[in-house]
């Protein structure tokens, strides 16, 4: 250690002053900026007021937020410089929509998935499967120069639910209100039921355009459907399995009621590891444990009241809308030279705004137990919303095509070029659409409220 005063031949002698180089202790990086703008995000500070007052959920405030420090505001925080962004992208997704699903699936009442196995069916396959061909249509028309085959991988991104946005209109305060509580359970089994079942609707697309037979692609799409189909009924075995030892050791004492809470979050990362290891539909997989863990119900016994999954699927839902806002490229909205621009894109998202759900629902409502009237029907139909599910799916296409060339050389490279940026837009549009529509529905109610009230005074008032 130096001696701060020294004592030479009976003198006092100061230390001289030292130089510091700041740049020593200040060191600027990726990784430090991006834990700044999640730590800081201040929509935790101001929540009471916009979800309870305003019914503005994380998921706009979130996206605005990553848009505004991404690399089209402020710069201070791009996803994109972070090397393999496919990779990162990919992983951040998948971890959310996994967790997100299995919250989901143990949130939902007892047996609820046996209970409503018909309408479950008749709600996610034939309004998939519709959604998909419809989408696939119309980007076909738009988008001359990609075909079919094409139209349909990018369809597949675009076709399901997103079960992250869902559950947060559902769960805000506006809906707890004002929707009956069989169309919320509806919303949120359905949003994750078809998020796992989007694997076979891209896979048989991708399949179809990179390989050059098409028997070689069908053969690969029946095997690896096979082997989803498989590995679904063992994730619901690991999940009784789970829920039973760890009922069993609850009542032995062998563990404590925190550490059971905090078990779920191990069975997702375990269901989702082995999944992803064996090339299954992790998705699906963590979906379906999840219905396992809470099949008897005494996992909701047991976690009433905690607050535990709540403030983890708020803190992993900003991060993530904070992540996409930022990860959104607003530039590759206009390229003429690959046929995208906004004009065409805005025509897409009304169109898959109009057609995806709402046809299929009001024509198929009447044999879904839990939709009563076509009300709501065009409810449920216009509450698809696209955003995390669809980033994932879409990304993870890009894993399996070819890195393109500016401009593209063929069909593969000329979906792979062109496949996020078409399906980022519409997850933005849907965002904006879907986050703000409870906001407008609260408005619009009250606005119609006042206006009668004053009716009613101008007609009672004396002349």
């Amino acid at each position: 250690m130096v001696a701060l005063i020294e004592w030479t031949a009976g003198a006092l002698v100061l230390p001289r002053p030292s130089i510091i180089d700041l740049s020593e202790l200040f060191k600027v990086s990726a990784p430090g900026l991006a834990y700044i703008v999640l730590g800081g995000f201040v929509f935790s500070v101001v929540s009471l007021l916009v979800k309870d007052k305003l019914f503005i959920s994380e998921v706009v405030l979130g996206t605005a937020f990553g848009a505004l420090v991404g690399p089209y505001g402020w710069g201070i925080f791009d996803p994109h410089s972070w090397g393999s962004s496919h990779k990162v992208t990919l992983e951040v997704m998948r971890i959310v929509l996994a967790i997100g699903l299995f919250t989901i699936g143990v949130e939902l009442p007892r047996n609820y998935m046996a209970r409503h196995a018909k309408g479950l069916l008749v709600m996610v396959v034939p309004t998939m499967a519709f959604g998909w061909v419809t989408v696939a249509g119309v980007l076909h028309v738009l988008f001359k120069d990609l075909n079919f085959v094409s139209c349909l991988a990018i369809a597949a991104c675009l076709t399901p639910t997103d079960p992250i946005i869902c559950a947060a209109i559902v769960g805000g305060n506006f809906a707890l209100k004002h929707v009956p509580v069989n169309l919320r359970h509806m919303l949120s089994a359905e949003a994750a039921a078809n998020d796992g079942l989007a694997y076979p609707f891209l896979s048989i697309s991708i399949y179809l355009t990179v390989e050059s037979s098409k028997r070689v692609a069908v053969e690969k799409w029946l095997i690896i459907g096979w082997l989803c189909m498989f590995f679904i009924p063992l994730t619901r075995s690991v999940g009784l399995t789970f829920s039973w030892l760890m009922k069993a050791s609850l009542q032995k004492g062998y563990i404590d009621h925190e550490s059971y809470i905090a078990q779920y979050l191990a069975l997702t990362l375990f269901t989702v590891g082995i999944a992803t290891t064996v090339g299954s539909d992790d998705l699906l997989a963590a979906f379906a444990a999840g219905t396992a863990v809470s099949w008897d119900g005494d996992f909701n016994v047991q976690t009433e009241g905690e607050a535990f999954a709540s403030v983890m699927d708020l803190v992993l839902n900003c991060g993530c809308f904070v992540y996409i806002g930022a990860w959104l490229r607003f530039g590759a909205f206009d390229d003429p030279l690959l046929g995208v621009t906004p004009g065409r894109l805005m025509i897409l998202l009304v169109a898959i705004m109009v057609l995806r759900r709402v046809p299929s629902l009001l024509a198929l409502y009447r044999w879904i137990p839990e939709i009563e009237s076509w009300r709501e029907a065009l409810f449920v139909g216009h509450f698809g919303p696209m955003g995390v599910g669809a980033i994932f799916v879409s990304t993870l296409a890009l894993t399996r095509l070819p890195e393109p060339q500016y401009p593209p050389q063929n069909q593969q490279e000329l979906l792979a070029a062109t496949l996020q940026p078409i399906v980022s837009f519409v997850v933005l549009g849907s965002i904006i659409i879907h986050g703000l529509s409870i906001p407008c529905f609260s408005f619009g109610r009250k606005f119609s409220r006042t206006s009668t009230l004053l009716a009613l005074k101008k007609v009672s008032a004396p002349t």
